[in-house]
């Protein structure tokens, strides 16, 4: 593998993906390859506003205009994790400030495990474990774990009044160029990448497991009436493309793990960013 350097990351807006609902965008530069990676979240308008993961600390600014310019702070109503990462839980402490009126969705697991990162509100706090709901009233919301995940707090979210889903770390790809959606990579390519994330950077347990039990499981989540997906690491994906994306996850446990970059692609990377000496 050979290392080479990327230019800067640029800012891609919020996409509206349904009624109400957005997607907000932080792109990544991959190291060590000219590849990007998608880090987004997502704010879900309506009765009860739902801000969905907090973005980075890295985007915090971009981050907190881009939300803000949906919502109004006061108006916001519940604040879902999804899991306790930091790519998910960056800008939790001031979207917690900045938002005196929401609760915080979260659960025991999260609390316990990053505590010693955030300072939990429990009075503001609603746990929402596996396969639980909760009412943000003018629609019921559904919290089940998605097929592919790289921390035991992880519950996905489902919106059946848009048919948003959405899938936190699964279908996880990098893009060749940020602008890209899922119908411009090729087949091949995209299958590469959500194999090389999956099983080498989210899930690696994955090839440990029986395909029969873990393929049904995965038919638990398709069986829901998804019309859009919506997840932290690759664009929005929909129509035929649900199908192929689900067919790829399937493959997982049969698939052995990628190879991924070692101390010699670090010397690389040392050795191209690094200033000469006068």
């Amino acid at each position: 593998m050979t290392f080479t350097p990327v230019a800067p990351t640029m800012y891609v807006p919020p996409t509206k993906v349904a009624k109400d609902t957005f997607v907000i965008h932080q792109v990544q530069p991959a190291l060590g390859q000219p590849l990007f990676v998608y880090i987004n979240s997502m704010v879900i308008l309506g009765k009860e506003p739902v801000i969905v993961d907090t973005g980075t600390p890295a985007n915090r600014k971009q981050w907190l205009e881009d939300v803000f310019a949906l919502v109004e702070p006061n108006d916001v109503r519940w604040i879902f994790l999804s899991h306790d990462d930091v790519d998910h839980t960056g800008n939790l402490d001031e979207a917690m400030t900045a938002c005196p009126n929401a609760k915080l969705v979260c659960n025991w697991a999260m609390i316990e495990r990053h505590t010693n990162c955030f300072d939990f509100p429990l009075e503001r706090c609603q746990w929402v474990m596996h396969g639980d709901s909760f009412d943000v009233g003018d629609r019921i919301l559904h919290a089940p774990r998605p097929p592919v995940f790289d921390s035991p707090t992880t519950r996905g979210l489902f919106d059946p009044t848009t048919g948003v889903y959405w899938a936190v770390d699964t279908f996880a790809t990098p893009l060749p160029d940020p602008k890209m959606a899922i119908s411009d990579l090729d087949a091949d390519f995209w299958q590469f990448g959500m194999h090389l994330f999956a099983l080498g950077a989210v899930s690696p347990w994955l090839t440990m497991l029986d395909p029969v039990k873990y393929g049904q499981y995965v038919d638990t989540t398709q069986n829901l009436d998804i019309t859009t997906i919506a997840a932290c690491h690759c664009p929005v994906i929909e129509g035929e493309y649900i199908e192929r994306a689900f067919n790829m996850i399937r493959q997982f446990p049969t698939l052995e793990a990628p190879p991924l970059p070692d101390q010699s692609v670090l010397d690389q990377v040392i050795a191209a960013t690094s200033t000469p000496a006068p």
